[in-house]
């Protein structure tokens, strides 16, 4: 294993604000304004990494050598249905050496063990290829096409849903 999960730390501060404040991570995701260091910090304490409780769960990946080399979310937990959409950056650096098809897994591995969730799913740009041959390669189904779901201030894109049923 060359990756390791781990909650949140103070000391992640700096680049968990680089990473939400990175413009180019927008147009592919649901958030579109900035955040205040001020606002992270205060997530950062209050989360309690119980997602019955906070409704999310944000795991920092880390590699043999302790550096963070990305981040895992999940999100828009849905306690009836036993369900929550996977989230992941890695960051540019570190990108192509097999870190997200590990973490993938390990989230998937941690959702069923530990949350007892059903199933995952991930929402991703059609024209993101990157992250839809990650999707595919670790046997996640192409359930969906969401037409003009996401608006990048200039044009929409449809999205791609995986499923990931546990």
């Amino acid at each position: 294993m060359r990756i390791r999960l781990r909650a949140l730390e103070p000391e992640d501060l700096d680049l968990l604000y680089s990473i939400e404040n990175d413009q180019s991570l927008w147009d592919v995701g649901n958030t579109n304004v900035p955040y205040s260091r001020y606002a992270l910090h205060n997530y950062i304490a209050q989360t309690t990494g119980d997602i019955y409780q906070d409704g999310q769960v944000r795991l920092m990946i880390e590699n043999e050598q302790s550096e963070v080399v990305g981040i895992a979310d999940l999100v828009n937990f849905d306690a009836r249905h036993q369900r929550a959409e996977l989230g992941l950056v890695i960051i540019n650096k570190f990108r192509r050496n097999g870190y997200a098809v590990e973490v993938v897994g390990q989230v998937a591995d941690y959702a069923l063990r530990v949350l007892h969730l059903h199933q995952l799913y991930a929402v991703v740009d059609a024209d993101n290829m990157a992250s839809s041959s990650l999707f595919a390669h670790v046997g996640w189904l192409s359930s969906a096409r969401l037409h003009e779901w996401l608006f990048d201030g200039k044009s929409y894109h449809d999205v791609i849903i995986y499923q990931k049923i546990l």
